[in-house]
């Protein structure tokens, strides 16, 4: 996997872009150091939620109840991009996709 792509569990490439990159670790400093961890969970989330304005929310708890939360964008079936990302105690949404 190119270090600045994922495949979301639809199969779409989902960029994430230096600018992007950039913007998540000023406002999450908590996430800085795990570009990796922000891409993988695109690729093997536990469950999809639908966001706002067509988002898609990649979940992956991380134990003690606390989940990885990546906002990103399918914009056609070829192109995506992630928006930011967050951890949280409560992720909030519809679930669109689960591990089965």
């Amino acid at each position: 996997m190119p270090s600045n792509i994922a495949y979301s569990v639809n199969g779409v490439p989902i960029r994430l872009t230096e600018e992007r990159w950039r913007h998540i670790v000023m406002v999450r400093d908590d996430l800085r150091g795990r570009r990796e961890d922000v891409l993988m969970v695109v690729e093997d989330p536990d469950f999809v939620l639908r966001g706002y304005g067509g988002a898609l929310l990649a979940v992956k708890g991380y134990g003690h109840g606390r989940y990885l939360v990546v906002v990103y964008k399918e914009l056609s079936s070829h192109d995506g991009f992630i928006i930011t990302a967050y951890f949280t105690s409560r992720p909030k949404g519809a679930i669109v996709w689960r591990r089965s």
